[in-house]
């Protein structure tokens, strides 16, 4: 039923594969703690997680997409013990960092995702579930005729806001103004969705400032975060 409830995405990624070996830390991360910390989105069982028996207790799930290398994604799981944090990343190399960060840290509420976001929220996380969505700076594909391969389109928002319970929020960041103003349109368009702010949000002090960030600002561009709220 849940495949004629949502729409139909188009089968264009969000991301380019990139290359590059795992360093010795980050593999003896994935062989000694992928068991329990990880799970491949391709070989997960059908029919949707059961996150209180992942995370061994009930809790309030928040799903960040798309963690990178782990730094701000430790630290944000370190600051909400109370929450059952889940990430999703398609790389590797950044998911055997991010446990290694998160071990230095002592974090034990994150559990991590390897795979496509999309197939895991049609097919793995039920409706109304989530209380909290994080896209913390996907990929700009800044060049116009990329643009189709944003994360952020109407149909993405749509499934995820399927997925977030009454009050839950999706959180967006991004450092490419035209990318910020496609995200404000796009999520304002969506009818379930209502903006916690009128325009941009203040930047959460609770957000860490990424090395990437700092880079950005470096470079002249500007950080806009938006939080949209299921009603």
């Amino acid at each position: 039923m849940e495949s004629q409830e949502q729409p139909r995405l188009r089968s264009v990624v969000s991301y380019v594969k990139r290359g590059g070996r795992m360093t010795v830390g980050q593999q003896r991360a994935w062989d000694t703690r992928w068991p329990e910390l990880g799970a491949a989105v391709s070989e997960l069982e059908p029919g949707p997680i059961d996150f209180d028996a992942w995370f061994g207790r009930p809790a309030p799930v928040v799903l960040e997409i798309g963690s990178g290398m782990g730094e701000a994604t430790a630290q944000l799981a370190a600051a909400a013990p109370d929450v059952n944090y889940a990430a999703t990343e398609v790389y590797e190399a950044g998911l055997g960092q991010l446990m290694l960060r998160a071990d230095k840290l002592g974090v034990t509420n994150l559990r991590l995702l390897h795979g496509d976001t999309v197939p895991l929220l049609r097919d793995h996380v039920e409706p109304g579930s989530l209380a909290g969505v994080r896209v913390f700076f996907p990929d700009p594909w800044p060049k116009k005729r990329h643009h189709k391969r944003r994360l952020v389109q109407p149909a993405f928002v749509e499934l995820v806001s399927s997925r977030l319970a009454d009050g839950g929020t999706l959180h967006l960041a991004t450092d490419w103004q035209d990318y910020a103003d496609q995200m404000l349109e796009v999520c304002s368009a969506e009818e379930s969705l209502v903006n916690r702010f009128d325009g941009w949000a203040p930047r959460p002090e609770w957000r860490p400032v990424t090395k990437f960030e700092q880079r950005a600002e470096e470079e002249g561009r500007v950080s806009h975060d938006l939080i949209f709220e299921k009603h």
